[in-house]
């Protein structure tokens, strides 16, 4: 039974991200035969590995429903922990140990949902998927460093109050001082912001950061954020001096106030910064926003423009805004 079958979660999941693709895992996390939970919106998710590729079903055994991510592998095959019910990768029962000589009923099946694996992140639609994940095309040079970051700490945030926090640029030096922002240069110039099929674009955002890579180097920088999709955003920044970063942003929403986040960096630093130093300075960088994320209230992002005050510096979160309540995204938003 696929995931727009008749046991889909239902009514309760919003339908704008039941039909995105939302990551649960690292690809890396989960060798062959691996077994572990995953909650995506609320639902409680099984993630499991078979013969190479990465499957994601509804966390629950027909037949009494307990978590078949207590379960194990055999070969190919996933079993229950409750009554060894024995599941194909297709999620179909195929062994009742109980009754060996019985052929299980075709209604015996696990909710199965379609599953993706990209930069380095398994991703899982509950619905139908209305979109392709992005297709960046700096990961197709070869010559610059790839990485996958995160998740670092789960944080008690809407996704789309994370989202916002990664768009803005204003709270750098107040946020990041000594990295990406300084108080004697606080001022944000003007730039554009739009919105179109594909979703928030902003560019020409320029701002001086006392350290943008974490290689102690000052520069001036100048950034253009993309958004793809309710939870999934993306920023490039360029220095003065030629130096290149790209992050690609994915939140898993756990529950409607708990999230995860992930960083997919592209850049051209020197062999002289590790990835072990990319990825503390991209944790340090986060970790920085986790407190403020979390004391913002109301906890769901208001999409009412009056509800809050707004700035020209305000812009890109402003159009942000406007395009969920346009797609009519509810789950994290007031």
């Amino acid at each position: 039974m696929s995931a727009a079958g008749s046991r889909a979660a239902g009514s309760r999941i919003d339908p704008v991200l039941a039909n995105d693709w939302l990551p649960v895992a690292r690809s890396d996390a989960l060798a062959e035969g691996a077994v572990m939970p995953a909650r995506v919106l609320g639902q409680d998710l099984v993630v499991w590995r078979s013969e190479g590729r990465a499957l994601v079903w509804q966390d629950l055994c027909i037949h009494r429903g307990a978590k078949l991510s207590l379960g194990r592998t055999q070969g190919s095959h996933l079993v229950c922990p409750y009554h060894g019910w024995t599941y194909n990768a297709e999620g179909q029962c195929v062994r009742l140990p109980a009754h060996p000589e019985q052929t299980p009923p075709a209604k015996a099946r696990a909710l199965v949902y379609q599953t993706r694996e990209r930069y380095g992140l398994i991703w899982v639609c509950l619905g139908a998927p209305a979109n392709d994940l992005p297709d960046l095309p700096e990961t197709r040079d070869s010559s610059l460093r790839q990485l996958l970051v995160g998740p670092s700490v789960p944080v008690r945030a809407s996704g789309p109050r994370l989202v916002e926090n990664f768009l803005d640029v204003a709270h750098f030096p107040f946020v990041h001082g000594g990295t990406l922002g300084d108080l004697s240069d606080t001022a944000i110039g003007e730039y554009e912001a739009t919105t179109g099929p594909d979703g928030v674009t902003a560019s020409n955002i320029t701002v001086y950061q006392p350290d943008p890579y974490g290689t102690g180097e000052p520069d001036r920088v100048s950034y253009t954020y993309r958004v793809f999709r309710p939870l999934l955003a993306y920023l490039r920044k360029e220095t003065e001096r030629g130096g290149f970063l790209s992050i690609l942003l994915a939140v898993t929403p756990v529950d409607e106030v708990l999230s995860l986040g992930w960083f997919f960096m592209v850049s051209d630093a020197p062999a002289s910064v590790t990835d072990e130093d990319l990825a503390a300075f991209q944790v340090g960088i986060f970790n920085q926003d986790v407190a403020i994320v979390e004391s913002q209230r109301p906890e769901l992002l208001p999409l009412d423009l009056q509800a809050e005050l707004h700035l020209r510096c305000d812009r890109t979160s402003i159009a942000y805004r406007r395009w969920l309540r346009e797609l009519g995204l509810s789950f994290g938003t007031s």
